[in-house]
């Protein structure tokens, strides 16, 4: 009975004086890393919401800053174009125009943004045709999330025994509306 306890107290120990602490640590880092991000989709966002535009040389900055982390990330990025579709009470005839507008937003992701930031041909990177243009009025959106599994995930899941299937800790939505078009 007495080599038992001393067993479980030579466990307890172990885990008090090293895995919490090492737990805390890789914590700390999930947070440090969720600010870094942060504060580049904010600094990225902003700056296309202001300029009404997003070059490659912004993308890339983007994504430097959120490689520099170590953790990889999926950027989904949304842009909500507004658009008026005016209202007549029978389409057909344009006598009928009613005098007020519908508000419509078409949405662009990703899959439609890049192509044109990044074209297959080899333009020039500050070439006008690379540049992706939002008017006033629009709306921008960033959406990112990490895909890899961090050290406290995989911690978390050796203590518990337990796997948590989904390993994105750190998920960053920001946008808002374009202001300007200095384009």
């Amino acid at each position: 009975m007495n080599v038992i306890s001393k067993l479980v107290a030579i466990l307890l120990t172990i885990f008090l004086l090293f895995i919490v602490p090492l737990s805390f640590n890789f914590e700390r880092q999930d947070d440090l890393v969720k600010m870094t991000a942060q504060n580049a989709v904010t600094k990225f966002v902003d700056s296309v919401r202001n300029k009404g535009y997003i070059t490659p040389t912004m993308y890339n900055e983007l994504t430097e800053e959120l490689g520099r982390s170590g953790y990889s990330f999926d950027i989904e990025l949304t842009h909500e174009q507004k658009l008026y579709y005016p209202v007549y009470t029978d389409p057909a005839n344009p006598n009928t125009f009613t005098g007020d507008y519908r508000v419509h937003y078409e949405n662009s992701y990703s899959t439609q943004i890049l192509p044109i930031l990044f074209p297959n041909n080899s333009l020039p990177k500050n070439n006008k045709n690379r540049l992706y243009k939002l008017n006033a009025g629009d709306y921008f959106k960033v959406e990112i999330k990490n895909t890899n599994r961090t050290n406290a995930t995989t911690l978390r899941d050796f203590l518990t025994g337990g796997n948590t299937g989904n390993p994105t800790v750190i998920h960053i939505p920001y946008g808002g509306m374009v202001h300007n078009e200095d384009y």
